[in-house]
């Protein structure tokens, strides 16, 4: 590569990088005249980069938004980590419904990575394992989820069209909060304008999205993140289980999550006999089966009372007579 082309590429490498670039500072990290800037940035110009010139006392050029992508520059350390967020969206089911996009940029940067940078990766790819299978194939459309994101930052109506659990499709006009990922899908929080209540929505299942005139507030309260946890924490399941558990907040959230359950201090009332002094907790879920929770409340191995329902005592009680049973074997 002759120098001149070399200096030009260092000039986009350096106008990527963001902000206003004075020709003083550009020449000396290039070392040329100031002229031959200029003439560097004419070349980029003619390439269709869209280098825009700023006037004033604190004036030079800039890279502008341009109708298409100009030619990136990436260090080494740049192009492993947009490969290794590429590898990891894939995996984790954050990508969109144009899955073949995520597999044609990671191709695109691939074919032009240096062999010691393409052997390190795949190193760390054969290296790397996983808790969890990759995340589900059911992902949201681009469009969609632009468009419902535009709603949220400007706060205006969009009309969704949904289809439920049970296949059933409506119209909605949503005031979306915000959009959360949450093990692997994407979601979007906000109000049913129709029902004045609030939502949440899964956004593989919207296929329109469009943008309404109008705007609304949104509420003060707990954020997007928070309104989907609560959300699935009270969803309406088979059984209302109430529980009361003695220990710290921070031992009973790493078994029940606030996706799954709901906290707050338990006071004791006057003359109440609780089985252990200290901190109680009242925990309230919902579940369609309550055959996993005897394990989990073992595993919490932190006193703890059953308020409802009858039928999860009974499953304790058979799970422990089990266990002491099989304890018992020579």
């Amino acid at each position: 590569m002759s120098r001149p082309t070399a200096r030009v590429l260092t000039l986009l490498e350096l106008l990527q990088s963001g902000g206003t670039r004075t020709v003083a500072e550009l020449a000396d990290r290039l070392g040329v005249e100031g002229r031959t800037v200029r003439r560097y940035v004419d070349q980029l110009i003619d390439l269709d980069v869209p280098v825009e010139s700023v006037r004033g006392r604190y004036g030079g050029y800039r890279l502008a938004p341009g109708y298409r992508l100009p030619p990136l520059m990436f260090s080494d350390d740049e192009a492993l980590a947009v490969l290794l967020g590429l590898f990891a969206g894939r995996r984790a089911g954050l990508t969109t419904a144009q899955q073949t996009a995520n597999e044609t940029a990671s191709a695109k940067i691939r074919r032009v990575l240096p062999r010691h940078i393409a052997r390190r990766l795949d190193t760390l790819l054969e290296s790397l394992a996983f808790t969890e299978q990759p995340g589900a194939s059911d992902t949201p459309d681009a469009d969609v989820l632009l468009t419902v994101a535009d709603a949220v930052r400007h706060r205006r109506p969009v009309s969704v069209r949904y289809t439920d659990r049970d296949g059933r499709r409506s119209d909605r006009t949503l005031h979306a909060y915000g959009i959360v990922v949450h093990g692997g899908r994407w979601y979007v929080t906000g109000q049913d304008a129709r029902l004045g209540e609030d939502r949440t929505f899964r956004l593989d299942r919207i296929a329109d999205a469009r943008a309404l005139p109008g705007a609304f507030e949104a509420p003060a309260g707990p954020d997007p993140a928070q309104r989907l946890l609560s959300a699935f924490a009270t969803a309406e399941y088979r059984h209302e289980v109430t529980l009361r558990v003695h220990g710290a907040v921070e031992r009973i959230r790493a078994h029940l999550p606030a996706g799954i359950a709901e906290l707050e201090e338990h006071e004791p009332a006057a003359g109440q006999d609780d089985p252990a002094p200290g901190r109680w907790w009242r925990v309230e879920l919902r579940a369609e089966r309550l055959d996993w929770l005897p394990p989990l409340l073992a595993a919490l191995d932190r006193p703890f009372v059953i308020e409802r329902p009858d039928e999860l005592r009974d499953l304790v009680t058979a799970f422990a007579d089990r266990l002491a049973s099989r304890a018992r074997r020579a």
